[in-house]
């Protein structure tokens, strides 16, 4: 029953994308993206859930949104509209008389009026400044009766919308972490590895001419899982880890410990700075799903001033 309910809801978002104007779809973000003013979304059951949901996105990527119940827009709330705004208002039928009450407040404020709709010849289409229709081939329901179909397609053109938006204002990711200063987003957007980063005197070093048995204490004491390579003037040469040391005993057996680490160790290893964001350097870490990495050197201009662990990320909470 699933996989019939699969196959028959992708068929009607296929009717969706072939059948919508994408021309009227453009003429909708252009209204959007050169409103001086709020973008003030509505919608009665379904749809007003709907407009909630997408107002919340707009409003977290960076545009001036709200929703507003019909009800609400006709008990003082409508004061609130200017000349500067643009109402959009979701329907499927276009037939919602709580809706269409609205229109005659909203010119009254000289906003402009967009209606997304799926019926094209209802009174909301005809009353809009902009209408686009979303095209609904029939809704998921075996009695074609609850909207499921047609708050999809609502709330696929809002996420689009909203987008679209994102972009086009250049919300970037730091701007996105100003709006979710708290929880997993805001800390994926401003947290960087400067901020985690062990350095100092917590550091495991080594020369290229010591010998692993040499490095041993330090490697051991340390407990970070690698030393790190540097020269005498403290460039960084390279990284040996507690895998490489796995890998060493396997293959040279206890021969190992007399050879230099210059021999054993990963020349030029994945590096990141203290600038760059925890998220990007996780995913760096993990670029190789066969082989992720657990330790990165960090540079400033080829010498370290610290190592971040994989396990020091994870425990910010940004993953």
């Amino acid at each position: 029953m699933l996989r019939e309910l699969f196959n028959d809801q992708r068929q009607h978002l296929e009717y969706f994308f072939n059948h919508l104007d994408e021309k009227k779809a453009q003429e909708v973000f252009d209204l959007c993206a050169h409103s001086k003013g709020f973008l003030v979304l509505s919608g009665v059951g379904k749809s007003g859930f709907v407009a909630e949901k997408v107002a919340m996105t707009l409003v977290s990527t960076g545009t001036k949104a709200l929703f507003m119940h019909p009800m609400n827009f006709l008990h003082g709330d409508i004061g609130i509209l200017s000349s500067d705004d643009c109402v959009i208002l979701l329907s499927k039928s276009g037939e919602t008389e709580e809706l269409l009450s609205l229109v005659p407040f909203i010119r009254k404020r000289g906003a402009k009026l967009i209606a997304l709709v799926s019926n094209l010849q209802s009174r909301l289409a005809h009353l809009a400044d902009l209408v686009l229709q979303l095209p609904v081939e029939k809704e998921l329901c075996p009695f074609d009766l609850a909207p499921t179909i047609s708050t999809e397609v609502q709330l696929l053109f809002g996420d689009v919308l909203a987008m679209a938006l994102m972009k086009h204002k250049g919300f970037t990711l730091a701007s996105y972490g100003e709006n979710h200063p708290s929880g997993t987003i805001g800390k994926k957007a401003t947290i960087k590895i400067g901020q985690i980063m062990i350095h100092g005197e917590a550091l495991p070093f080594c020369s290229p001419s010591q010998t692993l048995q040499e490095v041993l204490p330090e490697f051991s004491s340390k407990r970070l899982g690698c030393i790190l390579v540097v020269d005498e003037q403290q460039k960084f040469q390279g990284i040996y880890t507690d895998g490489d040391l796995r890998r060493s005993l396997q293959a040279l057996g206890s021969e190992v410990m007399q050879k230099q680490i210059g021999e054993l160790m990963t020349r030029s290893p994945i590096a990141t700075q203290s600038d760059v964001l925890a998220w990007d350097a996780l995913k760096l870490m993990q670029k190789d799903p066969k082989r992720w990495i657990m330790v990165l050197p960090v540079l400033e201009e080829d010498r370290v001033v610290g190592l971040v662990r994989m396990h020091d990320i994870i425990h910010t909470g940004i993953a």
